[in-house]
């Protein structure tokens, strides 16, 4: 089948038709399609098809629940773009993006002193009323938004921080300015799907499913970032190795979150 091009038919045996509608989109989203590109209507699919309108819709459903279409209220089913996989390690976004050839890119939202909440201020282990400086910033990968962050760093340990250039990796400004390297960070994730705001700012749809992760880091011993970063789910998939080797049964934990 093609964007323009002759219908591929669909038999009458043992294979139910939806299933075999699904391998028919599949190959026209990866091999004529793109990303981003819009699929047929359902009505065109319907026709060139000869097939229920139920049948056209489990094929896309199908679709969407595997990753490779995405549907966007109002304007239609389109081609997704693939996810970034990342392995889970201790590495900046930029680190992370540039090891995939992609270009990372950083729009700063805000970067200003503040009071902490008190989570955070201990999780950073700060004295009640000591100040940090909380900083937003959207991430991208060869310009398409991927990350939202929201981040608090220790102000007294980080004088003029909101001097520095933040538009590339924060790590790298740590490292070069103040002379604290990342070595160490305690992570948890869990799933959220996004509020109108943090999808205004992803250049997402409404409820975009998102991989959060807070993160807490240190230099040696001083504790330096407290920030929560939100994925999108639709762009960003997470690889994990598991062994049974050497493996603590206490070390692993699963913790409701209500955030």
């Amino acid at each position: 089948m093609s964007g323009n091009g002759t219908a591929q038919a669909l038999n009458d045996g043992p294979r139910p038709k939806h299933a075999q509608l699904t391998d028919v989109l599949a190959d026209l989203a990866t091999k004529e399609l793109g990303p981003d590109v819009a699929i047929p209507s359902e009505r065109e699919l319907m026709s060139r098809y000869d097939v229920s309108r139920s049948t056209v819709r489990r094929a896309i459903e199908s679709l969407i629940a595997d990753g490779l279409l995405h549907r966007i209220a109002g304007k239609g089913t389109f081609v997704a773009r693939p996810r970034l996989e990342s392995r889970l390690h201790l590495a900046s976004f930029s680190q992370d993006m540039r090891r995939r050839g992609l270009n990372p890119s950083t729009l700063l939202l805000r970067i200003e002193p503040g009071i902490p909440p008190a989570d955070v201020a201990g999780a950073l282990g700060l004295a009640p009323q000591a100040a940090a400086w909380q900083v937003d910033r959207v991430r991208l990968a060869d310009g398409q938004p991927v990350a939202l962050e929201n981040g608090w760093y220790p102000q007294e340990l980080l004088p003029d921080l909101d001097r520095q250039d933040l538009s590339g990796s924060l790590y790298q400004v740590l490292q070069e300015v103040y002379g604290f390297s990342i070595d160490s960070a305690e992570q948890t994730l869990w799933g959220e799907t996004a509020d109108s705001v943090t999808a205004a700012r992803l250049d997402a749809p409404l409820h975009t499913p998102l991989l959060v992760f807070r993160r807490v880091s240190r230099s040696g011993e001083r504790l330096l970032e407290y920030v929560v970063s939100r994925y999108r789910g639709d762009r960003y998939q997470i690889h994990m190795s598991l062994g049974r080797d050497g493996l603590d049964p206490g070390s692993h934990t699963f913790e409701g979150n209500n955030q």
